[in-house]
């Protein structure tokens, strides 16, 4: 059975950092892109980063450029999100996806059940 599980989230004051992890089980990932979505509460889910299967290629959205960091360790089959200078419109729930194609796409192969981070002003 194929699982993506995150962790890392959690409550945070503006202005701090959390790090987000996904791990995946079930098969080997190195040849998927993976990557992150958030949803917060009454809005769609949306991009936030997603990095290629080779590890060299990757996208952010506006958003969150220059404060996330995406890496991830093919060899421990998880996918990581660097989360500094947090804002409260940062909040949402974080899912992490993955997908054998497409870099970022909302109907991924794979989805995690998600992590929620919070962020206080």
């Amino acid at each position: 059975q194929v699982q993506l599980v995150e962790s890392g989230g959690g409550l945070v004051q503006a202005g701090g950092s959390l790090r987000l992890s996904c791990a995946a089980s079930g098969r080997t990932f190195s040849g998927y892109n993976m990557g992150w979505y958030r949803q917060a509460p009454g809005k769609e889910r949306e991009f936030v980063a997603g990095m290629h299967w080779n590890g060299r290629n990757y996208a952010y959205s506006d958003s969150v450029k220059g404060r996330f960091t995406i890496s991830r360790d093919n060899a421990k089959n998880t996918v990581y999100l660097q989360m500094n200078s947090l804002k409260p419109e940062d909040t949402a729930i974080y899912y992490c996806y993955a997908d054998p194609i497409r870099l970022y796409s909302d109907r991924p192969d794979y989805w995690g059940q998600g992590t929620q981070v919070s962020v206080s002003s």
